[in-house]
């Protein structure tokens, strides 16, 4: 009976992990899209984006923390956007952008 408990318990947390990451991802897609304006500076091939103001993301492949470092503080060119986005908008276009690129 344990093992089976188990089994159900680990299955449960797969899935509900792996549909929340699915979450995320629509979400930090959306947001990369839209109110967060990235499109319209950054090449992203699963965005549909193709713009070559920003470097290229499916280029440099740029991890999570490289991507919450740049969306929240500004980098170059690129203005914070700490104050237009909440911390887990920034977390989940970070997500996206990380995912993403690296497909």
């Amino acid at each position: 009976m344990k093992k089976i408990s188990l089994f159900i318990f680990f299955t449960y947390i797969f899935i509900y992990q792996h549909v929340n990451a699915d979450n995320i991802y629509d979400k930090g897609k959306t947001i990369f899209q839209g109110q967060g304006n990235c499109a319209v500076c950054h090449a992203l091939v699963d965005a549909g984006s193709n713009e070559n103001i920003g470097p290229n993301l499916n280029e440099i492949k740029p991890d999570v923390m490289r991507v919450i470092n740049a969306v929240t503080n500004g980098i170059g060119v690129m203005p914070p956007y700490a104050g237009e986005l909440s911390s887990e908008e920034i977390e989940a276009v970070a997500h996206y952008v990380s995912e993403a690129s690296n497909k």
